[in-house]
């Protein structure tokens, strides 16, 4: 395998809000099959109101999402996935995801992805099992109050 990829398969599967669940090989099969993509900055991923025909596997830079109308933007960086709602729904995405910096991802359309979980039928339980954990944390970052400096 290729440095490069080896590389990247280290910075995905190290990922402490990542897609935790999959294995050394899972992430090889992903690799092989993904695309890789630079973005530069100011550079929109995801559009609001598209749908998204896969998901981005962030390698470097972060992706600052713009939700509407709430005041908080997350940012999405190195291990991370981005674009997995309107995947999962198959509806337009519910914000943008702009590249605050110039940012590197693997992108896996949905029938590789497919193609991949019909092969690998435990791969894609690891992978929708990773993204019911991401979406479940990202939901308790928007929701719940984080604590101020003056907080005890």
């Amino acid at each position: 395998m290729p440095k490069i990829i080896d590389q990247d398969i280290s910075v995905l599967s190290a990922a402490k809000h990542g897609l935790v669940y999959l294995t050394a090989n899972d992430w090889m099969l992903i690799a092989d099959k993904a695309v890789r993509m630079t973005f530069k900055p100011g550079d929109v991923i995801v559009h609001k109101g598209k749908r998204t025909n896969g998901v981005y596997l962030v390698l470097k830079g972060i992706i600052r999402v713009h939700i509407p109308p709430a005041e908080s933007q997350p940012e999405i960086g190195p291990g991370e996935i981005c674009g997995e709602m309107s995947y999962l729904d198959e509806l337009p995405a519910s914000a943008s995801a702009v590249a605050q910096e110039t940012v590197e991802a693997f992108f896996l359309d949905r029938p590789t992805l497919q193609s991949l979980f019909e092969l690998f039928p435990h791969l894609a339980s690891r992978f929708y099992r990773s993204l019911a954990t991401n979406l479940t944390r990202r939901l308790r970052d928007l929701i719940a109050p984080k604590p101020g400096p003056l907080s005890k």
